[in-house]
This record gives C-alpha cells, structure tokens and sequence, in this order.
C-alpha cells in the first residue's frame, strides 16, 4: 500500500514536470504580443543638437535621417518564419535597426544579432547581439551601438537561443 501511494505521488509530480514544461515550450507558439514603437527622429535620439544651434544646424542635422539598409523577413519552415521589413536607419549620429509592421512566430529565448553572413547563417562571435525580440507583431527599434562598423553586417537573423532554431532572417540591402 505504501509503495503505491509513493507511486501516486511520483506520477503526479512528474505529470506536473512534464505540463510545465510542455506550457514552457509550446505555448510560445500560441502566443502574440505586439509592440507599436514610433519611427525614431531627431527628437526621439539620444543624438541632441548643442543649445542654440543654428538654422543651418538644425536644417543638416534632419537630412541626417535616412535609411541605410532594408531587407524582407523570411521563411524558414512552418513553425519558424516571419514577414515584413527591418530597415538600418541613421538618426543624426545614432544608428537603428527597426522591424516595421512584422508578424514573426514567437518561441521561447528569442533574440535579435546583426550578422556578418547572409541567408540566416550566423555566428555568435563574429555577430552583433542587439537584445531580445521586443514583441512577435507591430514596429519596434533596436539602438545599434555607437561606433559599429554596419558595412560589416549583411543580414539581421532572429533565433531561438532555447532550442538554437533560427526563426527568421533578413538580408540587406543598401538603400
């Protein structure tokens, strides 16, 4: 009777076990979240103009704003995929990266590296990790650190430390 009742207990804390861990792993899948940031400006940079600058100052200072790179989210197979535009900027002297209006499959760990190869290679030393994946849907920025060389980098690659997936990736192009 004893053996069987620490059976009992056994099966069910292993039952809890594996429901936890199945909700950990699977509901990423099920789950949406959404991030609507604004396109980044001069206002919205950390790049400021010194007080009092000039007409002229500020008139260069706009034309600052343009995009460097573009690229298309792809397809990687049914569970991992994602669509829509990410697109390098410079913002006066700051440099962002921003996904723009993207449905991506969501997963557990996800994050967000600028990568010195193209068609979703990557590698975690050669690199840029830019943080972890703001929200599976909407427009949302990334700052790119000061000083970083971007002709280095040919794609953007969202993946799934978790399970070392790849989700989604994004070649680019210049503008």
């Amino acid at each position: 009777m004893r053996a069987r009742r620490v059976f009992q207990l056994a099966a069910a804390v292993a039952a809890g076990v594996l429901v936890a861990a199945g909700w950990y792993l699977g509901s990423p899948l099920f789950i949406r979240t959404t991030v609507n940031e604004p396109v980044p400006t001069l206002a919205t940079s950390r790049a400021t103009l010194a007080p009092g600058a000039t007409p002229l100052a500020v008139i260069s200072a706009q034309t600052l704003t343009s995009v460097i790179a573009r690229g298309e989210l792809q397809y990687v197979d049914s569970l991992h995929n994602g669509k829509g535009a990410v697109v390098v900027m410079r913002v006066g002297v700051q440099h962002v990266l921003r996904f723009e209006d993207v449905a991506i499959t969501n997963a557990p760990d996800v994050h967000v590296y600028l990568s010195r190869e193209t068609g979703g290679r990557w590698s975690e030393t050669s690199s840029l990790y830019l943080g972890p994946l703001k929200a599976t849907d909407g427009a949302f920025n990334y700052e790119i650190a000061a000083g970083t060389d971007l002709s280095l980098y040919r794609s953007v690659v969202v993946w799934c430390r978790a399970f070392g997936v790849l989700v989604t990736w994004a070649d680019l192009q210049p503008a």
